[in-house]
């Protein structure tokens, strides 16, 4: 696990030509889903005591996991490496029907925290495989949500890649095929996929709702318009979030002149704010805010003190928590039971 900075790095306020301002992307952070597996992970270890143990890590974002490392939470990469008998949570990712049943040939005691997003993405697996339709799933080559996906139904199951992987799949019968996609892609690269997929494939089904998920599409319109204005972005993520990395690469296609990923505000370069007027600001769906509000603080030590929100969308999907953790300690209902730190707030 890298190190957490303990401070920030102070930014310089050198001269550029006009006014210096922070435009700040929303919606930005974390969603609900994201929100609901980190709740879960901590009334877990409340209700358990540590330690809970949690397949891989439960977003992808170091600070987050380094956190619940500190209340109690052990990650691992496999059931095998759980003692019997335990507290095991599944992330917000997903997994196998072959992970959850290694689990409970352990006797572990299961917490399903996979976003209802991807579950809905598993029944569609499911569901197309029991018709025989060879189902193309878009997305990246070893990441756990693909691999839960996959797993659902393996025999059924072709991964795509890229857009021009879909130039040379191989499907068994032309008019029995079906794309699904990983929740976190890139919505434009997502659909020109499925473009060059129906060129081949005429008749190729689309899913029966947009499995891309609501957060990952928010967050890339609102960066599409931040970034035309931008000398340079900055989003907020680590480097194995998908969504995030998504995020840089949309604000370069989208008219920044720069944009960088970083994990804590003192990674960020003075030489990247060398001539940069307009810095544009997001953070990836695995995000907590306190980690933009303190590169909003490092970036205001460099002058850049007005910020301006530029919102596209309002968020209010919440997911009620795993059955198993719906009440506190005393058996009443927890505040967050239904609807996550957002309910608990109201």
């Amino acid at each position: 696990m890298p190190r957490i900075p303990s401070a920030r790095n102070r930014l310089k306020d050198t001269p550029v030509v006009g006014h210096k301002r922070v435009l700040l992307a929303a919606p930005r952070g974390y969603c609900a889903g994201v929100d609901r597996a980190v709740i879960a992970v901590e009334k877990a270890l409340e209700h358990y005591g540590a330690p809970v143990y949690v397949r891989k890590q439960i977003v992808h974002n170091i600070h987050v996991v380094s956190e619940l490392e500190n209340l109690g939470a052990i990650f691992v990469d496999e059931v095998d490496e759980v003692p019997h008998g335990a507290h095991i949570v599944f992330s917000a990712h997903g997994v196998s029907p072959a992970v959850v049943n290694a689990a409970a040939e352990r006797g572990l005691q299961a917490i399903d925290a996979t976003c209802p997003l991807v579950t809905k993405v598993h029944r569609e697996a499911v569901r197309f495989a029991r018709d025989d339709f060879q189902i193309l799933l878009i997305g990246h080559e070893g990441h756990e949500e693909v691999e839960g996906t996959a797993g659902e139904a393996p025999e059924h199951t072709t991964l795509v890649g890229s857009p021009d992987e879909a130039d040379t799949v191989v499907v068994r019968d032309p008019d029995r095929v079906v794309w699904l996609s990983q929740t976190t892609l890139s919505v434009d690269e997502t659909m020109e996929t499925v473009r060059r997929l129906r060129a081949r494939f005429p008749n190729l089904q689309d899913p029966p709702s947009d499995d891309i998920c609501y957060a990952t599409q928010n967050r890339q319109v609102a960066i599409k318009k931040v970034a035309r204005d931008s000398d340079l972005v900055i989003v907020v993520g680590s480097a194995n979030s998908s969504n995030s990395v998504r995020l840089v690469e949309v604000a370069l296609e989208y008219g920044a002149k720069a944009a960088y990923r970083v994990d804590f505000a003192s990674e960020v370069k003075q030489e990247w704010l060398d001539n940069a007027t307009t810095v544009g600001v997001t953070s990836g769906a695995s995000v907590p805010e306190e980690l933009v509000d303190e590169l909003l603080e490092a970036l205001a030590d460099a002058g850049y003190s007005d910020v301006e929100q530029v919102k596209t969308a309002e968020e209010d999907l919440i997911f009620s928590l795993p059955k198993e953790l719906r009440k506190d300690l005393s058996g009443e209902t927890d505040a967050r039971a239904f609807g996550g730190r957002a309910a608990a707030a109201e």
